[in-house]
């Protein structure tokens, strides 16, 4: 990986290394001879292809794709730049080498890049719907194994934010927890004692718990599967004095009656676990 790209990535907040290792992974799916190619194009043979957008949308995973083409000593040029807006028949980037090598990384770099564009395109229609209510979309755990960073990163992309990275970096209580532990307060009291300088989320299903989370201290909570009449009466409980997440039921359509409420942020699970791949392709000039 060449300095250039492994800068680019790393100002992404990805990390280098963990990019190759998938790049190399995703290779190796493919065994070690090409049986189509390699009878039809000699070692010799160069070839020079454009990634091209077939639709509009937001693209993202540029740098990860070049990541798989400099694995097989592909020249890489990306033409525009992650996050931005492109439309059908743009040219995103560039790629040449040998014609083997070429069509090897094809596939590979159309499946990462179809797959980040798609969840950037889906996280930017729920960012515009929600436009100037001051609300902001965010994103779960809701991700493919092994993909987490680069789809939050796409997340990112699409105009996003990132909840938690995983279980370590803040703690989210639960139905589960809550029923465990007895009540509301007493998970919470147990994870703050534990972790006390740790960011906690409380997930709350009525307006009575809203109240003893407030109670308990918490300064976030998620307002899970209410109604758009209930997270206004949250809004008005709450009166600032915790950050309000909505979850669980949400749709586009109805993203904006939910963001008017006064809530901070959406949970959307669907930019990540439902995301259609983005219409790109890989056409030989």
């Amino acid at each position: 990986m060449t300095p250039e790209l492994t800068e680019r990535l790393t100002a992404a907040g990805l990390d280098p290394q963990a990019v190759e290792d998938l790049a190399r992974r995703a290779l190796a799916e493919d065994g070690d001879v090409d049986v189509t190619s390699e009878p039809i194009f000699g070692p010799q043979e160069t070839a020079r292809g454009e990634f091209t957008a077939r639709q509009d949308g937001v693209v993202a995973g540029l740098p990860v794709a070049a990541a798989v083409c400099g694995l097989l000593d592909l020249r890489a040029v990306p033409h525009v730049r992650d996050g931005e807006r492109v439309i059908a028949g743009q040219v995103l980037m560039t790629v040449s080498g040998p014609t083997r090598a070429v069509l090897r990384a094809e596939r590979i770099a159309l499946n990462l890049l179809t797959h980040l564009s798609g969840v950037a395109t889906e996280t930017r229609r729920w960012v515009d719907a929600v436009a100037g209510t001051g609300a902001r979309i965010r994103d779960t755990r809701k991700t493919l194994p092994g993909l987490r960073a680069l789809q939050k990163y796409a997340v990112r992309c699409g105009g996003g934010v990132n909840h938690r990275m995983g279980l370590h970096d803040a703690a989210l209580i639960k139905d589960n927890h809550i029923a465990a532990a007895g009540s509301v307060t007493k998970a919470y009291e147990a994870v703050r004692a534990m972790y006390p300088s740790l960011h906690v989320q409380i997930e709350c299903d009525t307006l009575a718990q809203v109240e003893e989370a407030l109670a308990a201290g918490a300064t976030s909570i998620l307002l899970d599967n209410m109604t758009v009449e209930e997270m206004t009466e949250a809004v008005r409980l709450v009166a600032g004095r915790a950050e309000l997440e909505a979850s669980g039921g949400l749709t586009l359509d109805r993203a904006r009656d939910v963001a008017v409420t006064g809530v901070d942020y959406l949970a959307v699970g669907a930019l990540t676990h439902s995301a259609r791949s983005f219409d790109i392709g890989l056409d030989f000039s």
